[in-house]
């Protein structure tokens, strides 16, 4: 948070000064690239690129717009950059810029930055677009479709965007740059009679090779051209990867072909049935003879070369004091970037005190209410509780004193009950008292008379016996 903080305060220093680029992501409920619009004839941006991974951005430099890009998150490098010509520059400064939209859309920064300056600030940076990261160590260069070379000053500036780049070998990058530098200058400008009405869209063709994996290295590089004038013209121009020396020139309409299905470039005059025949053949023969390395133009007049010679001079002479300029400015911004950092810290440590002391009683109140909240609705439950505890000690001595009083109660009553009982269990106790003696006395009568006869009858039998053993039979006969 404190970085991005420190960022946006660093961006928001630097964006008084010249050297302040922005490059805004289109939203799509605009009209084609917004203000960008002025780089397309008839202000039509080419039509046909539709895919949801296309990013439409207005580069701007000085809070003017430069040019525009259109930009493939998923390929990480740019489909085509439409641009017009301002006019040459042999003064290079590169200051690589990133956009921060393209990784993270919700993020508060608008404009393009550097990207050193915003690396762990921004949500998923380096998702949707090649960073320098990715070319280091590569061998492949960061080359410019809109070239560097073809603008002067601001619009030059604008031009050193990874948003502009695509991965090249140097050879190829060196080639694309001379080549596209020449046509432009030698056959393109010096055909078009209002020069202002020349468009340009410089674009690459996506291959499935990708640098470290992410980054597409594209399989060829093609240049449309739009002279919209009355005797206007267009061209197509492509080079091959594989072979830098390539430079095939052919119709828009052949061009568009090579490109997604449904393309359609340029509108308005620049359609192939409304050209200036004449012009065009102009302009392809020096683009041939750019191709077979002989000089265009040698008829140009001395005022030209001197201007060219003046211009020279201006600029060798001027340097010294652009250079001493901008390092005054350079030292300028960093006394201010460094004035902002030492406020930002101050109003940081400040603002944290505070906020922690606010924070800390904050936590007290908190916890005091909290505690109070407690004891406030602990005290109806407690009075409550004795409340009912009160209530069952009270139902409980009830309870004693009425068993109490039982147990004294019952031991008289019962003692009393069994003594007036026991008349009448006496008295009804004598009928079977006598009927049981009855039949006592019946029953010893009963066995006497049982055993006597019984004795009786045993001596009657060993009587019977003994005579039969020892009397003889035979006096029994007479």
């Amino acid at each position: 948070e404190w970085t991005m903080k420190t960022s946006t305060v660093f961006l928001l220093c630097i964006s008084v000064f010249s050297g302040f680029s922005r490059g805004r992501v289109v939203r799509e409920d605009e009209t084609g690239f917004a203000e960008c619009n002025m780089f397309f004839p008839g202000q039509v941006p080419p039509e046909g690129f539709t895919e949801p991974f296309h990013v439409k951005i207005c580069q701007q430099y000085n809070k003017e717009p430069r040019f525009a890009t259109l930009y493939s998150t998923k390929d990480k490098i740019p489909l085509y950059s439409a641009f017009k010509f301002t006019k040459p520059s042999r003064s290079e400064e590169e200051n690589w810029l990133v956009e921060p939209q393209i990784d993270d859309p919700e993020n508060d920064l608008h404009e393009m930055v550097h990207e050193a300056d915003i690396t762990g600030t921004v949500a998923n940076l380096g998702a949707n677009q090649a960073l320098t990261s990715d070319y280091v160590g590569s061998g492949y260069e960061r080359g410019l479709l809109n070239p560097s070379l073809l603008n002067e000053e601001d619009f030059q500036m604008a031009t050193y965007t990874l948003t502009n780049a695509v991965p090249l070998s140097p050879a190829v990058s060196k080639s694309w740059h001379r080549d596209i530098g020449k046509v432009v200058e030698q056959a393109l400008i010096r055909h078009c009679s209002k020069k202002d009405h020349l468009y340009l869209l410089a674009g690459a063709i996506p291959s499935r090779v990708r640098v470290k994996g992410k980054v597409s290295v594209p399989e060829s590089l093609w240049l449309a051209a739009c002279c919209d004038a009355p005797d206007g013209w267009s061209l197509g121009l492509v080079k091959k990867i594989n072979d830098e020396n390539s430079l095939a020139d052919l119709t828009v309409g052949e061009l568009e072909k090579q490109l997604l299905a449904g393309v359609h470039l340029f509108k308005g005059s620049c359609g192939e049935a409304k050209q200036n025949q004449e012009k065009r053949e102009a302009v392809l023969q020096a683009v041939s003879q750019i191709r077979s390395g002989e000089q265009v133009g040698t008829s140009d007049n001395q005022e030209t070369k001197d201007s060219g010679w003046v211009r020279k001079v201006a600029g060798i002479i001027a340097t010294p004091f652009i250079k001493l300029l901008e390092l005054l400015i350079y030292i300028f911004v960093e006394l201010v970037k460094f004035v902002f950092y030492f406020l930002w810290l101050v109003v940081k440590r400040v603002c944290g005190t505070v906020l922690e002391g606010v924070y800390s009683l904050w936590n007290g109140m908190v916890s005091y209410l909290k505690a109070i909240s407690m004891v406030l609705i602990s005290i109806p439950y407690d009075v409550g509780r004795v409340i009912i505890n009160i209530f069952l000690g009270f139902l409980q001595i009830v309870q004693d004193v009425v068993f109490l009083t039982y147990k004294i109660l019952s031991l008289p009553v019962g003692f009393v009950l069994h003594l007036a009982a026991f008349p009448y269990h006496s008295i009804c106790a004598i009928p079977s008292v006598l009927k049981d003696m009855a039949t006592g006395i019946g029953g010893t009568f009963s066995l006497v008379i049982d055993a006597t006869a019984t004795v009786l009858h045993g001596f009657y039998y060993l009587a019977g016996h003994i005579v039969k053993r020892f009397v003889p039979k035979g006096s029994s006969d007479d």
